[in-house]
């Protein structure tokens, strides 16, 4: 059973749906739908292992916030708010998924309301009564749910004064992080920090946390993908005896930071060190960006499976994920830098590109190695294209893009349109449909882009047995519609050829 099909006027699935996961405890649905239970006056995940509660008495939700607006309380036995996220939000292109994906991002704690609905076009008015009308929660909400999560993830997870930790998980003052902590789990601060053990604390040391993750997660696939285009002094990836590490500096809101993921006997954890603690949630949620971790993988692959020519690659590989990026405007430069070249010639040129442009890393690395952070797209637009070593006419399509970059002529922010970032694209010299297309599926995280035209994947395709009847490769591709882009990344990876392309 694939997740919930969910309609976009409510964004859940039919409410006897919803029960049934709660009464077969599905996990599958943890994060998809939160269940509410008037007798009690608290909200579950539906995998929750609670005496399961009558119809009667659970009302149904599509996010943390809306359930906390209707008046109850997170239950601290299943912990609701440690879910993956709803796979939804990545999938919809309409402006409530672009402002969940903004609002995840910290837009909100760092912008307000306003300058959320500016950036989607709207009067915060009519964002208001959108969001409220589909989700059962303002703006506002969402984003007081999410900073809840990070103060328990802070309270629980380090020593810092909670005065601190209000104002680095996004509260205005310490009265409303009190207020909130004890609304959201019915208990004050202190006495969350007494219920669990610190594994790390501050001053210096690595916050480390566990992020969930759906099954069936390939990590081999995502992660060989990383280690094999790495780029010296921004980033690691290694295999281990017990699994993976991949660690890197990224800049964020309001500093640099360090991040290490581990996968480690079927768990996965990220280690960070930031620059300043406001960071986290923007941290936490680019890492989960980065490995495709809140995709729908029983869904994709069981769409994917419908064509009996492409089932024995994804059998092989289940719940391959679309990498992912930290930053919009690297992705796009590394794509440009890596035209026409092997992997390994493009992970050189980052690296030159790196050591020459990119400003030194000021926080503590979690692996050795991460000294600098990618170049910012203002620091490309200001370099001469007679000094990079590479054709005339890439270097000066590179400096063009970080000239369009720097000045928002191209968009590439998670909440971006992404129709509209990939016009912005194609307007450029030096840009074609593939490239623009390949930013689009990973930095933009489209999750139906299907790169038809590239030599890897139409080979991949013929060496699978695609019938000759099914037509051109574009349209024998509809049928996976809207997981498009993890067809790409089967075919991909289904090819050894890959590993002398850039991708």
């Amino acid at each position: 059973m694939s997740g919930p099909s969910t309609s976009h006027t409510t964004g859940l699935p039919d409410p006897d749906a919803c029960y049934r996961a709660v009464t077969s405890r599905d996990h599958r649905y943890d994060g998809w739908i939160y269940v509410a239970v008037r007798s009690t006056g608290i909200y579950c995940r539906p995998s929750c292992s609670s005496v399961t509660p009558r119809r009667e008495n659970c009302s149904f939700h599509s996010t943390a916030a809306a359930a906390q607006q209707a008046g109850y309380r997170a239950c601290l036995r299943c912990r609701p708010d440690v879910v993956p996220g709803s796979p939804q939000w990545d999938l919809r292109a309409d402006t409530v998924g672009r402002a969940m994906r903004m609002i995840s991002d910290g837009v909100v704690d760092r912008d307000g309301v306003s300058g959320l609905a500016t950036r989607l076009g709207y009067s915060e008015r009519q964002l208001n009564r959108l969001i409220s009308a589909e989700l059962g929660a303002p703006p506002v909400a969402l984003a007081r749910a999410q900073r809840a999560h990070t103060a328990r993830v802070l309270i629980e997870g380090t020593t810092m004064p909670m005065a601190d930790i209000a104002f680095a998980a996004g509260f205005s003052s310490v009265r409303q992080f009190n207020d909130t902590v004890r609304a959201v789990f019915a208990q004050p601060p202190t006495a969350l920090r007494t219920r669990h053990s610190t594994h790390a604390s501050d001053g210096g040391e690595l916050l480390s946390l566990r992020l969930p993750v759906r099954e069936p997660f390939h990590a081999d696939g995502i992660f060989d993908f990383f280690e094999r285009r790495q780029i010296a002094g921004i980033e690691t990836a290694r295999r281990t005896p017990e699994g993976w590490v991949y660690a890197r500096t990224v800049g964020l809101a309001h500093g640099a930071a360090a991040l290490a993921l581990h996968w480690n006997d079927g768990q996965l954890t990220l280690k960070v060190s930031l620059e300043d603690f406001r960071d986290l949630t923007q941290a936490v949620r680019r890492a989960r960006r980065l490995l495709d971790l809140d995709a729908d993988p029983v869904a994709v692959d069981t769409t994917l499976c419908g064509a009996s020519w492409l089932k024995a690659y994804v059998e092989a590989a289940p719940g391959l994920r679309v990498p992912g990026v930290l930053e919009g405007h690297e992705l796009a430069i590394r794509a440009l830098l890596g035209q026409q070249i092997s992997v390994a010639a493009a992970a050189n040129a980052g690296a030159k590109l790196v050591a020459r442009y990119g400003a030194l890393s000021p926080v503590t690395p979690t692996e050795p190695g991460l000294t600098h952070l990618f170049p910012s797209s203002a620091a490309l637009a200001e370099v001469d294209s007679m000094e990079l070593p590479m054709p005339r006419s890439r270097a000066t399509a590179l400096v063009g893009l970080g000239a369009a970059l720097a000045s928002g002529a191209v968009d590439l922010d998670i909440g971006s349109d992404r129709l509209e970032s990939h016009a912005q694209l194609l307007a450029l010299k030096g840009i074609g449909p593939w490239t623009a297309d390949y930013v689009t599926m990973r930095a933009l995280g489209d999750p139906d882009v299907f790169l038809s035209t590239d030599l890897i994947v139409r080979r991949a395709a013929a060496a699978a047995g695609m019938p000759a009847d099914l037509g051109p490769l574009d349209d024998a591709a509809k049928v996976w519609a809207p997981w498009r882009s993890y067809a790409t990344m089967h075919l991909w990876r289904a090819s050894p050829q890959l590993l002398a392309q850039d991708r």
